[in-house]
């Protein structure tokens, strides 16, 4: 049997097998990135093909986004009993099973579990790159390694919507379910050519079923009474209970984390006020970058009326764009401080969506493309600045629970982010059935909104 111990693979592939571990993970992500977005362009003909409204079609984001937060938190757990390769090749399998599913749906209840199942795998797998970056690069590469990672992965969002449009154009959206999967089949191949065995692993411990329950509840709750506030005619009992039931389950998600041996959500990390102010400006982030995200090609096709295609074009220069600015952002965030990083960043974020905010039918397509490469060039400042400060006073023992915990924060925040944009859209005013460019100008302010509280807590983190 081939060595595939740390040492035996340094040899095998000297200095760059960093690099190529990277590589494999990087994989991973981009396939759920790709996945994450290329859904946006195809929602329309989606919409038409089974005849749903807005309110039922934005499930197929949510509910990709509430899966993947929810498994996030497992990760730390994963990675002591499992180790890096086994739980990464396993999640990027049925990723790949969970895509060709929803491809062949002939439902759209069918099509939204197919959505959350690779949601679900989804949520494994991001943490695990920042997990990786964190363990093989020395403290002074990480800003460096996160960058150059970060550089890679927004090719999926960068091409994604392009090639969904492409493909929703000339084929069918069945074939936007497809696209990840080779992605995340080459993935396969090389977590069992370029990942180690697990260095070493703790004694095994239970995992924390009861706290996962309670968190699943939580989320699952709140996004239906969230989802019913949209067409809420009637169903006041409903969001009542949904309502209640998601408080109820919080409370009792806090009381277990506090109370258990090995608890999902490590509240002492929570407690050191720099990691907690990154978690607290993740979550304000992910409000802002989802909701953004799922804004974007909704708002050009329906109130713009441009193409599935123009919409994934309109993209394309924000992802390239985004692609330059993530390893200069990284360089500079090994030299620079992170809090500072981070608010110029924001700034820069919210001047792109306030620019969406006053626009109208009069910008053509060149001056929406800019105001995406602001928007983009912001959230390039942003991501390793706020990765470093968040991870960086961890021991490394700490790293895979802090890992996940600053992706939870930024993906519950995303959940959130989608299903409050929509509810806007859904209150906005209507024509034919569609929101009208008055109601994608209250969600752009919205969004704004969301990107600049972020201020607050990122204040915290140390300069």
């Amino acid at each position: 049997m081939k060595d595939f111990s740390l040492d035996a693979l340094r040899e095998r592939h000297g200095a760059r097998w960093r690099w190529l571990a990277v590589a494999t993970v990087m994989l991973g992500t981009m396939a759920t990135v790709l996945s994450a977005t290329i859904v946006n362009v195809a929602l329309p003909d989606i919409m038409a093909y089974f005849a749903i409204g807005q309110g039922q079609a934005h499930w197929l984001v949510t509910g990709f986004i509430a899966a993947m937060t929810t498994t996030m938190l497992t990760t730390g757990w994963l990675l002591d009993h499992f180790g890096l390769r086994r739980t990464l090749a396993s999640a990027m399998i049925l990723f790949s099973v969970m895509s060709v599913a929803g491809g062949f749906a002939t439902s759209p209840q069918w099509l939204i579990l197919s959505r959350i199942g690779m949601g679900a795998m989804a949520g494994l797998m991001q943490p695990m790159a920042m997990y990786l970056v964190f363990r093989a690069f020395p403290r002074e590469q990480r800003g460096q390694a996160m960058g150059i990672y970060g550089m890679g992965v927004i090719l999926a969002p960068a091409l994604g919507p392009v090639i969904g449009g492409f493909i929703v154009d000339q084929l069918s959206w069945r074939y936007v379910m497809f696209a990840p999967v080779p992605v995340t089949l080459l993935g396969v191949f090389m977590v069992y050519r370029y990942l180690p065995w697990p260095v070493s692993q703790p004694a095994p411990y239970r995992f924390d079923f009861a706290g996962f329950l309670w968190l699943a509840l939580f989320i699952a709750s709140s996004l239906d009474a969230l989802n019913t506030l949209q067409h809420a005619q009637g169903e006041g009992p409903r969001i009542a209970v949904s309502g209640a039931l998601a408080l109820l389950a919080l409370i009792l998600f806090a009381r277990r984390e506090r109370r258990a041996d090995n608890p999902l959500l490590h509240l002492g990390l929570m407690r050191r006020p720099e990691f907690r102010s990154a978690c607290l400006g993740a979550v304000a982030l992910g409000l802002a970058l989802f909701g953004s995200t799922y804004l974007i090609p909704l708002f050009v096709q329906s109130a713009l009326q441009f193409s599935a295609t123009e919409a994934g074009l309109l993209m394309l220069p924000a992802g390239i764009a985004l692609g330059i600015t993530f390893p200069i952002a990284g360089w500079l965030a090994d030299r620079k401080p992170a809090r500072r990083m981070v608010m110029a960043g924001i700034l820069v974020f919210a001047l792109s969506t306030a620019l969406f905010a006053v626009s109208d039918q009069a910008p053509g397509f060149f001056w929406l493309a800019t105001w995406a490469v602001i928007g983009r060039i912001g959230l390039g400042l942003i991501m390793p600045s706020l990765s470093t400060g968040a991870l960086n006073p961890l021991e490394p023992h700490e790293l895979g629970y802090g890992s996940s915990i600053i992706n939870f924060t930024r993906q519950l925040g995303g959940a959130f982010g989608v299903n409050i944009v929509a509810l806007t859209l859904e209150y906005g005013d209507h024509s034919h059935g569609l929101p009208t460019i008055d109601a994608f100008h209250s969600a752009w302010w919205l969004v704004t909104v969301f990107v600049l509280v972020a201020l607050w807590p990122i204040r915290r983190i140390p300069g």
